[in-house]
């Protein structure tokens, strides 16, 4: 799947998530937030090579369940999903190699150019 440029309208239920099969990235963050901003470029390269992972961009903010759920403090928090359990978090990622790295830990059928 290919990354999502656009936050989502609604986000989905914490059981929906939980129940996720395969490799998933829930990005917390909010559309005004700079340094969501800043890391789009370094999320939009890492996940190039991760055409199974599905990435669920979910806006944020003050009575969100499923952020509050995840334990979000600070934008963007990218939770890497195997099987609706988490593998993997990152908050505020500053460099591509770290969100391989997550990355990684959830996809091991990694595209291969």
């Amino acid at each position: 799947m290919a990354m999502n440029t656009t936050y989502a309208a609604s986000e989905p239920a914490r059981a929906e998530i939980d129940a996720l099969a395969g490799p998933a990235v829930l990005e917390f963050g909010a559309p005004w937030c700079g340094y969501c901003r800043a890391a789009q470029p370094l999320l939009a390269a890492a996940i190039a090579d991760h055409d199974s992972v599905r990435h669920f961009k979910i806006e944020d903010g003050k009575g969100k369940p499923l952020g509050r759920s995840f334990r979000v403090k600070l934008w963007p928090t990218l939770v890497f999903l195997d099987n609706g359990k988490e593998a993997a978090r990152l908050v505020r990622p500053e460099s591509e190699n770290e969100i391989r790295q997550a990355f990684a830990k959830i996809d091991s059928g990694k595209r291969v150019a």
